[in-house]
């Protein structure tokens, strides 16, 4: 049986800078992915968005991204960027590997799929979260004779070009989706709480606060919340046109049930209509973390989320967890794949966790 030293589960940002950072311990390892092609997350967004349009991509470790002019296609451009990236440090990617499971099996980790296993003394998950898209059920959910997408299915605003729309979500998505399609078609923006705007400069200090708060979700074992949910809102050029029509300014409650032809609000705020007709529910509800494989190790706490000291799982300490929490973004990911890399050196040295840490996200 060949027993690696480490299995990565997923080739995004997070799992090859992980695979770098090995590679250069000398550890020897494989990478697991599920896609056909090299990209991750980002060959899957819909052909609209271009360089322009998305937040900073990091460069990964060891490798400058290329200078765009920002018209290219973010799901060309990046997924080019990460290819040529696997070729010039020959990580070893093997693809496409959907992992249905990974369980211990006399002290070794054995990852399935569906016709291959592989077996390793630990592993770095970096699955994230863009394989599960989260849609809330509300009360005639199913009625609706209109079209119903996610952020995951979005294909554009010309596809919504004459559609009454209404957008459902309180995230940077959300705000992006109302920037494109206030312009050219009706929208409804409705959220579960009242939208946090940022007017100040996002410096780097306060991106540390920001990852300082959701790091200490995750190191008492409760479920990761979104980043913008503490750092807040903020508008570029790019969406003042939508900011002028009033599509941010009109921003309704979160409606009690759905009907065939629109949403409707049992108590909605004075001098708001209780039923809003809608051609399309545009939910941009965000994603949860893709980690249903990691089922047979038990790594979630009481609490509901997975308990991490640094980037280790507290109740695993072979498994590494990267794209998770504090480490979602993409400078997040190549921090973390770091901490990974050097917790995975210290259990493969010692038999256990490196001791305890201060952030997932050390400095370079």
């Amino acid at each position: 049986m060949d027993i690696l030293d480490a299995v990565v589960i997923g080739a995004g940002q997070a799992g090859l800078s992980s695979s770098y950072h090995l590679a250069r311990r000398g550890i020897r390892h494989v990478v697991l992915d599920a896609d056909d092609r090299a990209g991750g997350a980002w060959q899957h967004r819909w052909d609209a968005l271009t360089m322009h349009d998305v937040h900073r991509v990091a460069d990964l470790p060891g490798s400058e991204i290329p200078a765009d002019s920002g018209a290219e296609r973010a799901n060309e451009f990046v997924p080019a960027y990460f290819a040529d990236y696997e070729r010039r440090f020959d990580l070893p990617v093997v693809r496409p590997v959907v992992v249905t499971r990974v369980r211990d099996e006399d002290g070794l980790l054995v990852v399935e799929s569906d016709d291959r296993s592989w077996t390793a003394r630990t592993l770095v998950n970096a699955t994230g979260t863009w394989t599960r898209p989260f849609v809330p059920h509300y009360p005639g959910i199913e009625t609706f004779r209109g079209e119903q997408l996610h952020t995951a299915d979005y294909p554009g605003p010309e596809h919504f070009r004459g559609r009454r729309v209404v957008v459902v979500g309180g995230g940077a998505s959300a705000v992006q989706f109302l920037g494109a399609l206030a312009p050219i078609t009706e929208t409804v923006w409705v959220t579960r709480r009242e939208p946090v705007w940022r007017t100040g400069e996002f410096t780097p200090e306060i991106g540390r606060e920001v990852v300082a708060l959701v790091e200490e979700r995750v190191r008492r074992g409760l479920p990761p919340r979104s980043v913008v949910s503490v750092t807040g809102l903020m508008l570029r050029e790019q969406e003042r046109e939508a900011e002028r029509l009033g599509a941010y300014a009109a921003r309704r409650g979160m409606f009690s049930a759905i009907e065939p032809d629109g949403v409707r609000w049992a108590d909605p705020s004075p001098g708001q209509p209780t039923f809003e007709r809608a051609d399309v529910i545009l939910w941009a509800t965000g994603f949860r973390p893709a980690n249903e494989h990691l089922g047979p190790l038990r790594l979630r706490s009481p609490r509901g989320g997975i308990q991490l000291d640094g980037t280790t799982a507290v109740a695993e300490p072979r498994v590494q967890m990267v794209g998770y929490g504090p480490s979602a973004s993409t400078i997040g990911a190549n921090r973390a794949g770091r901490s990974a890399a050097r917790g995975v050196a210290d259990w493969l040295r010692t038999g256990t966790p490196a001791g305890p840490t201060r952030s997932s996200t050390p400095a370079r």
